[in-house]
């Protein structure tokens, strides 16, 4: 199972790369594995203020779909559009080419959120 240690994780299976106030935000290999097959993403808050916790959008799997969840509180700056005709590169490639948003936080609040050994101990238990 690869949980990169520089990332962020939420307990939604979600992880945060911080860059200053900016972050890209995408689901971690453990939860791609859980979906299966990723055939459609769905973001339609592409310029809006979220809370933390507020869901940004819809992960599409073969099997289920899934609610994205906002780590913390920010505005949503982009949506990778390369994932409309290749969503499946979330399955590739979870934490690079796969990410989902790019979000503006109004603060960094991070003590929410996991590190790398907090997380593998989560999808452990």
């Amino acid at each position: 199972m690869n949980i990169p240690a520089e990332l962020k994780y939420t307990k939604d299976h979600e992880w945060i790369r911080i860059e200053g106030d900016e972050a890209f935000i995408g689901i971690t290999d453990f939860a791609q594995k859980e979906l299966g097959d990723i055939v459609f993403i769905e973001v339609d808050t592409v310029e809006e203020e979220l809370e933390a916790e507020e869901t940004f959008g819809t992960i599409e799997a073969v099997k289920t779909v899934s609610d994205l969840f906002m780590p913390m509180a920010g505005t949503i700056l982009e949506f990778n559009e390369a994932l409309e005709d290749a969503p499946e590169t979330v399955n590739k490639d979870p934490y690079g080419e796969g990410w989902i948003v790019k979000v503006k936080f109004n603060e960094a609040d991070t003590d929410e959120l996991l590190d790398a050994a907090a997380y593998k101990a989560l999808i452990e238990a």
